[in-house]
């Protein structure tokens, strides 16, 4: 039997050179393509040219000159869309960005669609107003028009199911690939730090990640040692920070670690790790934290506490972090390192990410489109569709951001309201068929 093709849509490509997405997509071709063919698509700004290979692990990668975050990230996803179209049965699609794609994919096409939801995009604090209502309607629309959807945390989870009424997939993210490193007598001398017990976090440098609580709150123990890794000259935010904190001397301010060893031996080294993100589901370099034993001082939001079940450290402010520091012992230290591994080695596993996966591709590629009881065509459906890709290309290749944002509104609107009044027809005439057959 033939195996169904999935295109994995949204990540920056593999193998991972970048983040989450990417290091869930490289395990997936892994552990999935022994029961389906796989695609991943690539941003080229992200793989020189002279890096570039044709073939990962038996995936086939194709490259597209776009960047996969920003702006870009929605002509990088429409234009994978639109490619994998013409070969793949299941488009994976990680992130929402180009959410607004999915509607025509699901109406006009055969295509099963799964969306993995990369927390609560539309909410981050980075987002400009237009970005985040741009993403809150490709959020809505990549929920209402994929066959399944997939969220990491159960606080997305409950989200979803609140705020639009679907029954989610939950699937959290694995961390076994994170390895605890000794430093050599070479680590020793690049980063002297290392012979002393030090705090040590890893994260973008924006604020929703709250890297400013944790430098004013180090700033305050001068102590206590801080190495923390980042994007610092990416935003304002990050230079800002960076030039305000110079002068603590216990304050190690590093520049994103590319090499993987070399981040296992930083983070796998410290006496405590901390994790400020506000925004998102179960992030990896938290499961990877836990994973490694380390123990865990992180922002007390839902997210966080479902990953960590309710057993880390947790803080509100910058006073927080300071009272946690200076009153807890090692003991303590070490009981929640223990804590923290022991969920990771239960829960977070690749090995059991991708037999979810598996089983929920299985499930998407096996379900039989919704068949009605009476004929689903009737004259309004056709003005309808062709209303809704007239504006859609409008849209997409002449108009401003804004007003494709409102005409997409407009043309949901109206097929949406189309197909409620076609289903109400529909369900009157069922109503008396069934009477008709009562009577008989």
């Amino acid at each position: 039997m033939k195996k169904k093709h999935v295109a994995i849509i949204g990540t920056a490509g593999a193998p991972a050179k970048y983040g989450g997405f990417e290091i869930l997509a490289g395990h997936l071709i892994t552990g999935l393509q022994s029961r389906f063919e796989m695609s991943v698509y690539c941003s080229a700004k992200k793989y020189p040219k002279e890096s570039r290979i044709k073939n990962y692990n038996g995936a086939r990668l194709f490259y597209l000159p776009f960047k996969a975050t920003g702006i870009q990230s929605i002509f990088y996803n429409c234009f994978s869309i639109l490619h994998a179209l013409f070969y793949a049965d299941v488009l994976l699609v990680l992130g929402v960005s180009g959410g607004f794609m999915l509607p025509f994919v699901r109406l006009f096409t055969n295509k099963k669609i799964v969306t993995a939801i990369n927390g609560i995009e539309w909410k981050r604090g980075e987002r400009s107003r237009l970005a985040g209502l741009y993403l809150w309607m490709a959020e809505w629309m990549a929920v209402k028009y994929s066959h399944a959807n997939v969220s990491d945390n159960e606080a997305i989870k409950d989200y979803t199911a609140i705020r639009y009424k679907t029954l989610s997939t939950m699937i959290e993210c694995g961390a076994d690939h994170a390895v605890k490193e000794s430093p050599t007598p070479q680590d020793l001398v690049r980063y002297p730090f290392l012979r002393k017990p030090y705090a040590f976090a890893v994260a973008d440098i924006e604020p929703e990640n709250n890297i400013h609580l944790i430098l004013d709150a180090f700033s305050r123990l001068p102590l206590q040692t801080l190495v923390l890794t980042g994007n610092w000259g990416r935003h304002k935010y990050g230079l800002q920070l960076r030039k305000k904190y110079a002068a603590c001397l216990n304050i190690h301010m590093m520049d994103p670690v590319s090499n993987p060893r070399e981040l296992d031996v930083l983070r796998g080294n410290c006496f405590v790790y901390l994790h400020g993100h506000s925004a998102g589901g179960t992030h990896p370099y938290l499961v990877e934290a836990m994973y490694l034993g380390l123990p865990v001082i992180a922002y007390g939001v839902s997210y966080n506490r479902a990953t960590t079940e309710g057993r880390a450290f947790y803080f509100r402010s910058a006073e927080d972090i300071v009272h946690l520091l200076n009153t807890r012992r090692m003991p303590q230290y070490r009981q929640t390192g223990a804590d923290m591994q022991a969920i990771a080695y239960r829960r977070y596993t690749w090995k059991n990410v991708a037999a979810r996966y598996a089983g929920l591709l299985d499930n998407v590629v096996s379900t039989a489109p919704r068949q009605y009881p009476v004929p689903q065509m009737t004259a309004h459906v056709p003005y309808g569709r062709l209303l809704f890709i007239v504006l859609t290309c409008i849209s997409i290749y002449a108009l401003p951001l804004v007003q494709v944002i409102a005409l997409q509104v407009i043309a949901v609107a109206v097929f949406t309201r189309v197909r409620v009044l076609k289903l109400n027809y529909d369900f009157q005439r069922w109503n008396r068929f069934v009477k008709q057959r009562e009577t008989l």
